[in-house]
């Protein structure tokens, strides 16, 4: 049987603290509410206790992050879609952000498995004066251990707000794009890491988040497949290809604290399930 899971989480501010309110149907939850930093950042580990998605399987996360919140949400660890039957797989995110709302979604990566149909979807409605940094990172097989995404079908829908949408659908079959310069150029991890907001970046601080993620590109093992742009005034966004997970998430670490710190005046406070 498939497994249906929903979870619900309502981020309101009590006083100094913020607190997070949950509901869930099936296996999707969320652990204890932590506070490493402050009482005004509520972090959260969303669990999938099952550990992979299959065809059929379908899990939804609804947020909504009322004024003045903060939440950061990671996972344990990654997101695997394995082999289909026939039936897609799918995993959507949906968040509402409220004026001064900031979220920061940084789930570790997505591994798609030789012969996965799957489907991700995540929505970002961000109300004026509401910021978010998140990231996704995908992982097409497994090439380590022989595991190649020859087969297959993996589709990606990401909405920031009004301004930004994009939509992409890799297929294993499709040899061009895996393999050509134009394409993946034989990489099989790439990264997403976008800082955007309910309303347009000042010039400085939109070209301050530029010039902070390129300077760390310029130095970086990845910098000739990475690249920082913006495109919208209200969106800046960070791609990354590599032949692993590894070096991409790293970057992608290190300008994420960057750029906490330049946009927000913040420490980066890395979730410790990240060092477990």
């Amino acid at each position: 049987m498939p497994w249906r899971a929903h979870l619900e989480l309502d981020y309101q501010r009590h006083g100094e603290r913020c607190v997070v309110f949950d509901r869930h149907t099936g296996p999707l939850r969320v652990l204890a509410s932590l506070y490493p930093e402050a009482p005004t950042v509520c972090h959260n580990v969303i669990v999938h206790p099952p550990g992979g998605i299959v065809g059929g399987d379908a899990l939804r996360t609804d947020l909504v992050l009322a004024e003045n919140t903060h939440a950061l949400l990671t996972t344990p660890g990654a997101t695997r879609f394995y082999r289909s039957a026939g039936e897609t797989a799918s995993q959507e995110v949906s968040a509402r952000l409220a004026r001064g709302a900031r979220l920061e979604w940084l789930p570790l990566e997505t591994c798609c498995h030789r012969g996965a149909l799957a489907q991700s979807r995540l929505h970002f409605d961000l109300a004026p004066g509401a910021e978010m940094i998140g990231w996704d990172m995908l992982s097409l097989g497994l090439p380590a251990s022989g595991d190649h995404f020859d087969r297959g079908r993996f589709s990606q829908t990401l909405t920031l707000g009004r301004s930004w949408r994009e939509h992409g659908v890799i297929d294993g079959s499709d040899s061009r794009l895996l393999a050509s310069p134009l394409g993946l150029a034989g990489h099989r991890a790439m990264g997403l890491l976008w800082c955007a907001s309910g309303e347009r970046f000042s010039a400085g601080r939109r070209a301050g988040l530029l010039d902070v993620a390129r300077a760390l590109c310029d130095t970086h093992e990845l910098r000739k497949s990475a690249g920082c742009s913006s495109a919208h005034d209200d969106v800046v966004v960070l791609r990354v290809l590599a032949p692993r997970v590894e070096p991409a998430m790293q970057l992608l670490r290190t300008v994420w604290a960057a750029w906490r710190s330049f946009a927000w005046g913040l420490t980066a406070c890395a979730p410790r399930v990240w060092r477990t």
